[in-house]
């Protein structure tokens, strides 16, 4: 679902309520961002975690968050980062970490995050929003596939530091 520029809430069929993070939301989403990295088999270190809450937080950063709301209970988070483009004159948005809690998948929660994050993008005037997904993660990519295209692009990286 989308929301409007002056609501920053967004409602899906199921009662799904769509939330920028605030300081007091860190301790709902530190337990989805763990399940986020448990799903991809890495363990980033809390130094890095803790510089991403404040990152995550700041308004000066071009990084924002929004956690899904069933009730009480956070269902699923989704980060994202502005950048600059040498191919368009509006910015990009990478949809750096999208996740939802394994007993809600499928339930439109996953779509609901995305969906955000391409109304947020459209609202800030960016021309593309792209993301990531390993390549055995098939049940994502039946999304993905419904809410995207493929680009055909083959990531190549390098850690330098």
């Amino acid at each position: 679902m989308t929301s409007s520029a002056n609501d920053p809430s967004s409602r899906a069929a199921s009662g799904l309520v769509l939330r920028p993070v605030t300081p007091a939301d860190h301790d709902h989403w530190m337990p989805l961002w763990r399940g986020y990295q448990t799903f991809y088999k890495v363990d980033i270190p809390a130094a890095t975690s803790a510089v991403t809450w404040q990152r995550l937080l700041d308004p000066d950063e071009p990084m924002h968050a929004v956690i899904a709301w069933q009730g009480e209970r956070a269902v699923g988070m989704v980060h994202w980062i502005y950048h600059r483009s040498c191919w368009t004159v509006g910015n990009f948005a990478y949809l750096n970490d999208v996740f939802a809690e394994p007993d809600v998948r499928g339930t439109g929660v996953g779509r609901a995050l995305i969906e955000h994050v391409y109304a947020q993008a459209a609202a800030a005037g960016c021309s593309r929003v792209y993301w990531l997904t390993h390549e055995t993660n098939e049940v994502a990519m039946k999304l993905y596939d419904r809410v995207a295209e493929k680009s055909g692009f083959i990531q190549y990286r390098k850690a330098v530091g």
